[in-house]
């Protein structure tokens, strides 16, 4: 799968967001996480920021729901104009419909796991799905350190992607730098959210290059 860099607005500066977006050009996706404080002890943006950010830039939005109540909220992320929305499995009380949900209103469907989550218990949603995110650090915060333990979760998750078809995008988040994503391309990621590495340069545009061409010698 050709590599995708999805830089995360986290680490953004939230009061120049139009120009931060403007930053990226040569980003595939824009990582939206969005925090209730309830799932994650923490609070970010919700559904007014996402509909002025989609009006600001052309690169599509990949929002990330870390919040309490996903079933209620999900699918009116997708009508707010996100090209991917993605559900917590630990927050999710019937990820089957919300998932479909999703997908009506025209987004790509995600489902998220904590590092401590299995994937195998969520085999047989995978038809319902377009991406798989396997979070590399605990949600909630950015800068976090990235865990090493998540790799083999990575593996399994890549090999069971390809057992039904191979079409499910398998994305990382957290600690993805220019020394951990070749770990994570070798293991079967394709799709990187990355905050500090990227907004943290002096050259975000250029850093998503960097990002880029590890992950894909890595995959080589």
């Amino acid at each position: 799968m050709a590599v995708q860099i999805s830089p995360s607005i986290l680490a953004a500066d939230f009061a120049r967001l139009a120009d931060e977006a403007a930053a990226v050009p040569n980003a595939d996706w824009l990582h939206v996480d969005v925090m209730d404080y309830h799932f994650v002890p923490n609070l970010t943006l919700g559904l007014p920021v996402v509909e002025a950010l989609r009006k600001a830039t052309a690169t599509p939005l990949d929002c990330h729901l870390m919040i309490a109540d996903p079933d209620r909220w999900a699918p009116q992320y997708a009508e707010a104009g996100a090209g991917s929305v993605t559900i917590h499995a630990e927050a999710a009380k019937a990820p089957v419909r919300t998932l479909r949900e999703i997908r009506a209103q025209g987004a790509r469907a995600g489902l998220a796991l904590n590092p401590a989550t299995a994937v195998e218990p969520y085999e047989d949603l995978l038809p319902e799905l377009d991406m798989l995110l396997l979070m590399t650090v605990e949600p909630g915060f950015g800068g976090q350190k990235f865990l090493d333990m998540v790799l083999p979760k990575v593996r399994r998750t890549r090999e069971l992607v390809r057992r039904h078809g191979g079409r499910i995008w398998v994305q990382v988040d957290g600690g993805v730098d220019a020394e951990t994503i070749g770990r994570c391309a070798e293991a079967g990621a394709d799709v990187f959210v990355a905050g500090s590495a990227v907004y943290g340069a002096s050259d975000p545009g250029a850093a998503i290059d960097e990002l880029r061409a590890a992950a894909t010698r890595a995959q080589a």
